[in-house]
């Protein structure tokens, strides 16, 4: 979360501050609401659609599920589904069952403007207006029923403009709020205690406004003041229907229908068999038996009613009861302690999982690696690579300024790896560097979208010693060039284990980078069972931890909607974001305009260089983002002597006052505050 915005005076170097006020949020996108598009989504081919539910109740599924499955059967023309619980169908169901605020996110195109509203991190919900004025246990609200508020692009207008007030997107749903519904009142600080409860009455006066009556208890209204946001975050209409629909178990929420049948006689263990009636497990079953024998029962015994209770209780799995049970082969006036069938019904559960999921195949019996490994190792040997193993030890500076460029150069690096912002710039430092004798490669993208292979046709065309690989997208176009150029597999390719590397290297990959994932075990091991030389370790370097789409520098420091009418702020200013603590979170922008938010503490792997050379490790890469000339130099002169062991890998980290850590076990992420950095 962030509080202030940090503009540089003209022509001064040094970053300025400026309040974001409730703008908190910067990487907390508004929730994808994308039923209007399921249509298109269709016809262009989409087979599948995914709803995420993490951390979300039964009236979010239910509302989200039945809503989308409509909107599904419409666009392909199949017949409504036939629900036996009333379902709310309408667009206030959706938003009121949980919302961070309602985005098309980018199936529309990008608009930074929009897609983050940047004030709170958590459900909302529906907006109903301000607080215009609160009178004993009654607030009185003003609102347009389709307005919420939103902070983006116009809060924060061009650098030097005063700051705007919250100003309207008319892409809310239609709301009245009632009696029962819940309200949260938003002063702008959704990480304190909030005030909010259900409403007791509600008094129109037309036009959009209420004036709503609380109960005893209720909201503290004493914390309550004019100005205040008000959203409806719940409706028992909306929570009802997903606990009717989940107790149903109903298919619209994607459990499989059961039908259960019992037999049993006195003296004898219970047996229950269960049969899959729907889906593609359709007609697979499971028995299960009690312990305990039947015995003669004092009063009504085991009726349908009670062994519907009992063996039916299905709620959490994925299953509910098709029809009634079958009892035909039951003996009447018979007893069984409960505990048996709670403890029969987990057994079956337990069983049908195993045949949804079941596949029929042949299942080989010995491990199947060492002779995948060989496989492995043979296309290893005849793809295409660089004679890596053989080379001396060596520092591979990534760098992305002319000042880090040069100061590498200066140090005596021997091969640079660059990543540009653009392109005219990048065929210019690659020139520069190869003035100095210097190898030299270039980074992809790390995320490649269709289209973007002109950007990797750019990067072969500057001709480089090796290009940088971030993507299998990337690895693919390169490849498929009539002269492919030499490449090395990045971080981002996630290889975290041998067969993976000797995949990776049998697709042409010169050298891959092992993921951050790994702990130092994990990477010496990573290390032991690939060739020698053919991983590379990154030693130094900012963990990127997040990267997005939306770009921070378009949405706070322009109006504009998207590259082409952002005007590139980026080209004038850095920014970073500042955590409670004070530590400052590079955000770097690649080529195809996307943000990468970088930790501020560098980390250093310094001690572990000495076991990485024992195990054939060359190439050490040394990632930089926004270090100076001077600790360039610094970092490129102290890792160089480590890798030619002529430093102390205890003086490295003193020179260059990092934090000495492998991998992300053990990050230094704090949550980000309320500050925007931006320096010249």
């Amino acid at each position: 979360s962030f509080s202030e915005f940090h503009l540089p005076a003209p022509g001064s170097l040094s970053p300025s501050t400026r309040d974001l006020g409730e703008v908190q949020y910067l990487l907390s996108p508004k929730d994808l609401v994308g039923i209007d598009s399921v249509a298109a989504l269709a016809a262009a081919g989409v087979a599948s659609l995914k709803i995420e539910g993490r951390l979300k109740g039964p009236a979010y599924v239910a509302a989200t599920a039945s809503q989308y499955r409509a909107a599904a059967d419409a666009a392909v023309g199949a017949p409504a589904f036939a629900s036996t619980v009333a379902i709310p169908g309408d667009r206030a169901a959706l938003e009121v069952a949980y919302s961070r605020g309602a985005s098309a996110g980018f199936l529309g195109g990008a608009d930074h403007q929009t897609l983050v509203e940047g004030r709170f991190p958590r459900h909302r919900g529906l907006p109903l207006g301000r607080v215009v004025r609160v009178d004993g246990d009654t607030v009185f609200v003003e609102a347009d029923a389709a307005q919420r508020p939103s902070t983006g692009g116009l809060a924060m207008a061009v650098p030097g403009a005063d700051r705007k007030d919250v100003r309207v997107d008319p892409r809310g749903a239609p709301f009245e709020p009632r009696a029962g519904v819940g309200v949260v009142f938003d002063a702008g600080t959704p990480e304190r205690d909030e005030q909010g409860g259900p409403i007791f009455a509600v008094e129109s006066f037309g036009g959009g406004a209420y004036a709503l009556r609380f109960g005893r208890p209720g909201p503290d209204l004493s914390r309550v003041h004019p100005g205040d946001f008000v959203w409806a975050s719940s409706d028992p209409r909306v929570t009802r229907a997903g606990a009717k629909a989940a107790e149903a178990g109903l298919g619209v929420l994607g459990r499989i229908g059961v039908a259960l049948g019992v037999r049993g006689a006195l003296g004898e263990a219970l047996a229950v068999t269960a049969t899959i009636v729907d889906g593609p497990a359709a007609g697979r079953s499971a028995t299960a038996t009690t312990t305990a024998m039947l015995t003669a029962a004092r009063g009504a015994g085991l009726d349908p009613a009670v062994l519907a209770e009992k063996l039916a209780g299905f709620g959490g799995t994925p299953f509910h009861l098709h029809g009634a049970i079958e009892v035909a082969a039951l003996a009447g006036g018979l007893h069984l302690p409960v505990s048996e069938l709670k403890v029969v019904r987990r057994t079956l559960v337990a069983a049908l999982e195993l045949e949804v999921t079941r596949v029929d195949r042949t299942i080989a019996t010995a491990s199947v690696i060492p002779q995948l490994r060989i496989e492995l190792a043979a296309a290893r040997a005849t793809a295409p690579g660089d004679a890596i193993a053989a080379r001396a030890p060596l520092l591979v500076p990534l760098c992305r300024t002319d000042a880090q460029l040069d100061a590498a150069l200066a140090a005596g690096a021997r091969e640079v790896e660059l990543d540009w912002m653009e392109l005219v710039g990048l065929g210019k430092a690659v020139t520069r560097a190869r003035a100095h004798g210097a190898r030299v490669g270039v980074a992809t993208v790390r995320v490649q979208k269709p289209g973007e292979a002109r950007i990797d046709d750019h990067l072969a065309r500057l001709e480089p010693d090796h290009v940088l690989v971030r993507s299998w997208g990337s690895l693919a176009v390169l490849r498929a060039l009539p002269r492919p150029p030499v490449v090395h597999g990045d971080f981002s390719l996630n290889v975290t284990n041998s067969l993976t590397a000797d995949w990776v290297l049998a697709h042409g990959v010169a050298t891959v980078t092992a993921a951050h994932d790994l702990d130092r075990d994990q990477l010496l091991a990573l290390l032991a069972a690939t060739p020698a030389g053919r991983v590379a370790v990154t030693v130094h370097h900012h963990i990127p931890t997040f990267h997005t789409e939306h770009c921070v520098y378009a949405h706070l420091m322009s109006t504009g909607r998207d590259y082409k009418t952002c005007g590139r702020p980026c080209e004038q200013h850095q920014v970073s974001l500042a955590d409670r603590v004070g530590l400052v979170h590079p955000v770097v922008v690649d080529v195809g305009c996307r943000n990468t938010v970088f930790n501020a503490q560098a980390q250093s792997a310094a001690a572990l260089v000495p076991a990485l050379l024992d195990r054939g490790v060359v190439r050490f890469r040394l990632e930089l983002v926004r270090e100076s000339g001077e600790e360039t130099a610094r970092l490129v002169e102290a890792y160089t002597q480590l890798v030619a062991g002529t430093l102390d890998p205890a003086e490295v980290v003193r020179r260059a006052a990092v934090h000495e850590q492998f991998g992300v076990t053990r990050g230094t992420m704090r949550t980000l505050d309320r500050r925007l950095v931006v320096l010249r």
